[in-house]
C-alpha cells in the first residue's frame, strides 16, 4: 500500500516539483505510519488467532517495519532507476542537440570566411599570371566542392582531408611564387584509417599563409602533419613580417578552437606561440578509426 502511495503521490514531488528533501521526509513519515498501521492490524489479528501467532516473530514491530521497507525498496528501486535514466537521456539528447546547433552555426560562419580568403588568393594570382586564371579557377572549384560536400558531414576520412590541404598549399605556392619558402611534409604514410572533423586543420594553415607571406622577401611557411597510434600532430610555423598590413578578424581561429572544444573536448591539445618574429602552432588530436 505504501509503495503505491509513494509511486503515485510522492514520486511526482521528487521528479516534477524537484523537491528531494520533501520527498525524503514524507517517505520516512509514510514508512513509520504504515508500519504502525500494519503492526496494529497484526496485533488485532493476533488476539483473534493467538495460537497461530504464539511463537511468531511477526509480533515484533521491527519485523513490520522491515517488511514495509523491504517491499518499498523492491518496488520503488526499478521505478526510480528507470525515471532517472529517462531524465538523464533527455538531458544528454538536449546537450547533443545544442552542441550540434553550435557546430552548425560555427560552420556557417567559417564557410564564408574560407571562401573570402580563397578568392583573395585567386585574385592575387590572376593579377600576376592572367593566362593561368582558367586553370586556377578549376582548382579553386575543386576546393569549394570538397568544402560544400564535407560541410554536411560530421567526420571525413583523414586521407580526404589531407588531399584537400595539399591542394590548398599548392594553390598558395602558385600565388606566392619563389619569394617565400613553403614546405609541406605529410608524414601520415599508412595511417589513413582514421577520421577527423572536416575543415579543422585548414584554419591554422590558412592563417599561416595569410600573415606569413605578406612580406616581400625572407618569409616562410612550414607545415608538418603526422599520426602515431591515432594521435595526429599538426605543426605550423610561419614568419611574421616587421610591418604587417593584413587586417585580421581572427574569426577562423576562434571558430576552429570552439569547434575543437565541442567535438574533441579533452582529446586535443593546442599550443600557440608568438614571439613577434615567428608564429608557431602545435595541435594534437586523438583520432578515432574511420568506418565506412
Amino acid at each position: 500500500m505504501h509503495a503505491q502511495f509513494n509511486r503515485f503521490f510522492l514520486l511526482p514531488i521528487l521528479f516534477k516539483a524537484n523537491k528531494p528533501f520533501t520527498y525524503i521526509i514524507l517517505t520516512l513519515f509514510g514508512v513509520f505510519l504504515f508500519s504502525v498501521i500494519l503492526y496494529e492490524i497484526t496485533m488485532l489479528d493476533m488476539f483473534a488467532n493467538w495460537n497461530l501467532y504464539q511463537n511468531s516473530h511477526q509480533r515484533s514491530y521491527l519485523y513490520q517495519l522491515a517488511s514495509v521497507l523491504g517491499t518499498l525498496v523492491c518496488i520503488l528501486s526499478p521505478i526510480i532507476v528507470f525515471k532517472f535514466y529517462r531524465i538523464h537521456r533527455k538531458q544528454t539528447d538536449a546537450a547533443l542537440l545544442f552542441n550540434q546547433m553550435q557546430l552548425n552555426s560555427l560552420k556557417g560562419q567559417l564557410n564564408p570566411h574560407f571562401l573570402f580568403n580563397t578568392f583573395n588568393t585567386l585574385y592575387g594570382i590572376s593579377l600576376q599570371f592572367p593566362d593561368r586564371t582558367p586553370d586556377l579557377i578549376m582548382k579553386v572549384s575543386q576546393l569549394m566542392r570538397y568544402q560544400l560536400e564535407s560541410n554536411s558531414k560530421q567526420c571525413v576520412s583523414l586521407e580526404d582531408e589531407l588531399e584537400f590541404i595539399n591542394s590548398y598549399v599548392q594553390l598558395e605556392k602558385e600565388r606566392v611564387g619563389y619569394r617565400c619558402d613553403i614546405t609541406f611534409e605529410n608524414k601520415v604514410d599508412n595511417e589513413y584509417t582514421y577520421k577527423i572533423s572536416p575543415m579543422l586543420l585548414i584554419a591554422f594553415i590558412e592563417n599561416a599563409f595569410k600573415h606569413g607571406t605578406c612580406a616581400i622577401e625572407k618569409c616562410f611557411v612550414k607545415i608538418t602533419i603526422s599520426v602515431e597510434n591515432g594521435l595526429l600532430h599538426l605543426h605550423v610555423t610561419n614568419s611574421i613580417p616587421k610591418k604587417n598590413d593584413v587586417v585580421s578578424t581572427k574569426i577562423g581561429l576562434k571558430n576552429t578552437i570552439e569547434r575543437l572544444n565541442l567535438i574533441y573536448g579533452k582529446d586535443y591539445k593546442l599550443d600557440i606561440k608568438d614571439d613577434r618574429q615567428t608564429y608557431i602552432v602545435d595541435l594534437e588530436i586523438q583520432l578515432k578509426k574511420f568506418v565506412g
